[in-house]
């Protein structure tokens, strides 16, 4: 078992992303990368620390020079530029330099958070993304985009800046509560929703299997939806044109997911943003009513949330919130509709009212 996908740069190869079921091949990856004798810091949060962090510090120690670890507590609430200062500050107390390395050990908060102080620190020091959540190993940790929020303003802050690997150890996703799975299985199926109908028909025939963690059928599935990941930022790295694609459900899913003061898990929110952009879609007739239903079927077949109940913004509240994102541009929310099931397009088009459609039609 164990699958291999090289991801390219302008043009080049630039990084592998490593789907396996264990950590042990992680120290023998680093040393063909030629790390080894220099230093190297373990970033992580509180959650992911306690599980592997002393796991992952026992591989490492005996090929680097000096080993440390910088923990800050878990939650979108510590990704913001203080917990970046905090490790810049760990990071110049022990002398790392440009030769040194970084390793991003957490979800998606973890690896955003450690990407730009990588891309920052010294202008550019090497960084490993070690993904331990469902989100991060099919989204997140793929791509380069890093970022921290801005006082209430998600993701404002960030860089392009692309790993040197990706290491995905499945097996760690046993450990997460069952919410927190389900809400990272939202990515994936956006990968399928944005570009690939058969990828949209595997998630749907293998829900139980994916949900059940069937070791072979999580590894197939991963690959594949790194594959499409991949596939769309080997074309467009820095989001000029079809990358933007892979916002499809963030645009009203961030407003609800900073208005619930992340109350909401974020995929749980793409989920919801998902249902209300194909419910536009279906109203602009580029979605046919089978085609919303069966959207809907996936996501809730991972017990993912298709409306919102007893929250406390209007549909007025939420549209507002959208216009503080920053896929602004000249003014125009740009919005990511669907044309079918595994086909989705950009329009800068939608008016307040359009938007609104489909903010209502996942309030309860």
């Amino acid at each position: 078992m164990g699958k291999t996908i090289t991801v390219s740069y302008q043009g080049k190869p630039h990084y592998q992303i490593e789907i396996q079921q264990d950590f042990h091949l992680f120290p023998e990856k680093l040393q063909e990368l030629g790390y080894g004798a220099n230093k190297v810091c373990i970033i992580s949060d509180s959650n992911v620390a306690a599980l592997y962090l002393e796991q992952i510090k026992t591989l490492l120690t005996p090929i680097f020079s000096f080993t440390s670890t910088f923990v800050f507590e878990a939650g979108e609430n510590s990704k913001n530029t203080d917990t970046v200062g905090l490790l810049y500050k760990h990071l110049i107390e022990n002398q790392f330099d440009r030769k040194d390395l970084l390793v991003a050990l957490g979800g998606g908060v973890v690896g955003d958070l450690t990407g730009f102080a990588a891309a920052t620190y010294l202008r550019g020091i090497d960084f490993i993304q070690v993904p331990t959540s469902l989100l991060a190993q099919t989204d997140s940790s793929i791509g380069g985009k890093t970022g921290v929020d801005f006082q209430q303003y998600k993701n404002m802050v960030g860089a392009f800046y692309m790993p040197k690997l990706v290491y995905m150890n499945i097996s760690v996703l046993n450990t997460l509560p069952q919410r927190q799975f389900s809400a990272g299985t939202a990515e994936l199926i956006k990968h399928g929703f944005i570009k690939d109908p058969s990828y949209t028909q595997y998630i749907l025939e293998n829900s139980d299997k994916i949900m059940a963690q069937d070791p072979e059928t999580m590894e197939e599935m991963i690959y594949l939806s790194c594959q499409i990941k991949r596939d769309v930022v080997e074309r467009d790295p820095k989001e000029q044109g079809e990358r933007a694609l892979l916002n499809f459900g963030h645009t009203i899913g961030h407003a609800v997911e900073k208005l619930s003061n992340f109350t909401l898990f974020h995929g749980e929110c793409v989920a919801l943003g998902m249902a209300g952009a194909a419910y536009i879609s279906y109203q602009f007739g580029s979605l046919s009513k089978k085609e919303l239903e069966k959207l809907k079927a996936i996501l809730k077949s991972y017990e993912l949330p298709i409306t919102v109940t007893d929250f406390s913004y209007t549909a007025e509240e939420i549209l507002a919130a959208t216009k503080l994102d920053k896929k602004m541009e000249s003014g125009k929310i740009k919005f990511i509709l669907l044309k079918s099931l595994g086909e989705s397009y950009i329009t800068k088009q939608l008016s307040d009212e359009e938007i609104l459609t489909g903010i209502r039609s996942i309030l309860c």
